[in-house]
This record gives C-alpha cells, structure tokens and sequence, in this order.
C-alpha cells in the first residue's frame, strides 16, 4: 500500500454504478413483485452490497482499510436493465472510489446470482465510477502566476554556518509541487529586530507570502512569534490551529510549536518551526488550501 500518513482526513464522497441486463420481461417482473425464488432480489443484493464496501481492504491488497461513515445504494429499472447506484462517504486521508465499485460489482452480481435459475441471459456490465470528491486534488484555487514568495530561515547556528539548512529547502520544494519559485531566500540569526526589518521589507514590496521557519520553539532564542505580532493586523488562529493539529497526530510535540499566521497589509505571513520535519509538515498541513485567502482577500470567494 502507498504511504498516506502525511495526508489529511477530508470529507470523501465517490458514487459508483453498474448494470444488470436480463433477456425477458417476465424476469423484471419478477423483481419487482419479489417473487423469485431466491427471495427479494434488490434487498438482498443491497445487503450484499453494503458488506461489500465495509470489506473493500480485505479484497483488494493495495486499498486500505478505512472508516466507512454512510453507503447508499439505489436501483432504477429502465426496460430490461437494472441500474445500480453505490454511494460512500468517509472521512479520512484516502478516498471510496474503489469501495462504491466494489459495492456496485457485488450487488451486480449478487442480482446475477438470484437470476439465474429463472434467466440464462443475464448480462453485468458498465461498472465505473461516476464521480469522487474529497482531498487536495478537489481545491484548484491556485496562485495567480505572479505570486512573490519570500522564504526566510530564521537560526543561529544555520546562519553562523554551523548546520546545514535543510527546513527552508523543504519549503522551498514543497512549493515547487504548486509551481512556484520563491522570489526571495534569505538565511538570518534569531534576532528580533533583523526579523522584524528583513519581514517589513517584503511587505513593503508588496510580497504575496513571506514564510518563516525556525524560532518558533520555547528556548531563549525562539522569538519569531513576537517579532512578527506586531506586524501582523489580521491574524488567522485556525491556520497554525490546523498546523498543531496535523502535527501532533504524528509527533507529540508540535503542541509546543508557538507558529502565528496572519495579514500584514496584503501580505501572508506563517511562521513555522525550524526541524525540517515539522516544516514539511506544516506545509503539508496548510498548502494548497492557503491559496484560497488571496480569492477571498481579493473579494473573489467566500
């Protein structure tokens, strides 16, 4: 199975169909006044059906196992067709497709099964998925070509050259994946005031983003947070609120991460911490859904 962990759980929807052709309208009748022999053929297939989708990780090997929240499934009979529709919802890190089909299917061919006896021309076919939603592929709010990005690695012992940067690197490629190039990569020690000022000057230019790793922390020369507070007019708690959040399911402390994210004028700045790791993770946890703030910041969106 491929690795999911750095994924969020979202709201995950996929609807699935299938078709069972017989070859004589007595059969329909048949399903329709539940007097097949084998019993009511769409209430048994449903149930079947139901099963089906809760046992999708014990069918296929590469799907993994997942909380199944709501399955529907519905029939229409048009002519000599029965038309099967699965519904699945989930919230989790990865999505239903392959469960409503595999709901589908199995309803299919539990009809097929019940039909049998009585219809030897019986016939599934069309099983495909009809639509899916869910995860970061569903939000296109993408940044307009011309975004300014300024990175800024703030660290005492990168900037003296006594460790390797590696946390800003990781933003940096992490932005890479939304095609986008920082226009600005700067490495400065834990100061107040140069973060202050090296901040302020982006903002006066005018920067669409400037992203700050490191300093976050609580030792003595964690001070990023309260250089950047007062730069800040419109602050947005839910930003490193869903950051900890993400974290902390992966490493118990990210509790302790101090990251502020807000508007200076028109400029967005995050702060996040230094460990390479929990940079990633912080962009893992907020991007591409940030790029949603300049929509709306531009009236475009709600």
């Amino acid at each position: 199975m491929i690795d999911i962990t750095r994924k969020s759980s979202t709201l995950r929807t996929a609807i699935a169909s299938a078709v069972v052709t017989v070859s004589k309208a007595e059969t329909i009748a048949a399903v329709a006044n539940k007097t097949v022999p084998k019993g009511d053929v769409l209430e048994v297939s449903r149930t079947a059906g139901l099963f089906a989708v809760k046992r999708t990780a014990d069918m296929i090997p590469d799907c993994h196992p997942l909380p199944i929240e709501y399955t529907n499934i519905k029939f229409e009979i048009e002519g000599l067709s029965i038309n099967i529709y699965c519904e699945v919802k989930t919230i989790y890190k990865t999505g239903v497709e392959v469960e409503a089909m595999h709901g589908a299917s199995v309803v299919a061919l539990t009809i097929y099964d019940m039909l049998k006896p009585i219809d030897k021309g019986v016939e599934i076919s069309n099983i495909k998925l009809l639509e899916k939603s869910g995860g970061k592929s569903d939000y296109k709010d993408m940044p307009k070509p011309d975004l300014k990005v300024a990175i800024i690695v703030s660290s005492d012992s990168v900037s003296s050259g006594k460790k390797e940067d590696k946390a800003g690197k990781a933003i940096e490629e992490q932005l890479k994946k939304y095609n986008i190039q920082s226009s600005a990569y700067i490495i400065i020690p834990d100061d107040s005031d140069t973060i202050k000022n090296n901040v302020q000057q982006y903002i006066t230019a005018d920067f669409d983003m400037v992203l700050i790793t490191g300093g976050t922390g609580l030792s003595k020369r964690d001070i990023t947070p309260e250089a950047v507070a007062p730069l800040i007019n419109r602050e947005i708690p839910g930003m490193m609120e869903a950051a900890r959040n993400y974290g902390q399911q992966r490493m118990p402390y990210a509790m302790l991460s101090r990251g502020i994210a807000g508007f200076a004028s028109n400029t967005l700045i995050i702060t996040m911490p230094g460990s390479t790791r929990g940079a990633a993770e912080t962009m893992d946890a907020l991007f591409p859904y940030v790029f949603h703030l300049f929509k709306v910041k531009d009236g475009g969106g709600h």
